[in-house]
């Protein structure tokens, strides 16, 4: 199983869109994929028509059993997204109150690690959208993912945010035994702005090898593929932004390259 986080302490970069399109992406090649929606606004789950405020069971409930997860749990809160191969487990806006009790509760950080070793026979992919706030829920997708894609979006505020995220994964990686790998990915570039093409070269100034070699290109066909509750790949394989995270797909299976 491989274990993909994708994070950001900024919203409106690209997570949920960056999920979606890499799952699809993998899923259409035959893999198993599992997405997990750990922010508590449920974006990835309302993409897929599922309501966080209604949801009857969600990622919330593996935090209820005192980190003693029931063999049978994570698999009875996965649900069917209608894309072949692809699957969700979903958020509810209860994720929301965790923060409150994971003082009181402690070893709140590794739910997810836990479930996924539940999971680990089941599924090929994992991708994890994680709230743009630095608390119990990102530091379960932190510490359970293998590498971590931060994507940006080339504009200055972005950019701050950006700089706060790096050094939240700096303080972590000191105290993991093994650093989280992560790659730069900056998104919603439009090429004809002068912002855009600043924004882009500041980015890769200031982290120079950390940063993906290309970009995500803005695409209204990405934002179509969300209006219609589909993975991108689905509504059009040949868009300008899917063939950009097929690109990503190939950098991150082949660092290398």
């Amino acid at each position: 199983m491989h274990i993909w986080a994708v994070a950001n302490q900024k919203g409106g970069v690209g997570k949920t869109t960056t999920v979606v399109t890499l799952a699809g992406l993998l899923a259409d090649a035959g893999n198993r994929v599992l997405m997990i929606d750990l922010d508590p606004h449920g974006s990835l789950t309302s993409y897929f028509r599922f309501d966080p405020d209604t949801i009857g069971h969600s990622a919330y409930d593996l935090f209820q059993v005192n980190g003693k997860i029931p063999e049978s749990l994570p698999a009875q809160l996965v649900l069917e997204t209608g894309h072949p191969n692809l699957s969700l487990l979903p958020a509810s806006t209860a994720l929301a109150t965790l923060e409150r009790h994971a003082q009181a509760q402690g070893g709140m950080g590794l739910v997810i690690s836990k479930s996924l070793a539940i999971l680990w026979e089941d599924f090929d992919y994992v991708l994890i959208d994680s709230p743009p706030v630095l608390g119990v829920l990102m530091i379960n997708a932190l510490a359970a993912c293998q590498k971590l894609i931060i994507p940006v979006q080339t504009e200055f505020l972005a950019i701050k945010g950006l700089e706060r995220m790096v050094r939240t994964l700096t303080m972590i990686n000191r105290a993991r035994k093994r650093p989280v790998p992560y790659i730069i990915v900056p998104t919603l570039f439009d090429r004809r702005t002068q912002a855009s093409n600043k924004s882009l070269r500041s980015i890769k100034d200031t982290y120079d090898e950390l940063v993906w070699h290309s970009v995500i290109p803005i695409d209204t066909k990405l934002r179509d593929a969300s209006t219609a509750g589909v993975a991108p790949s689905a509504l059009d394989a040949n868009a300008r932004g899917v063939k950009a995270y097929k690109s990503l797909i190939s950098s991150l299976l082949n660092p290398a390259d």
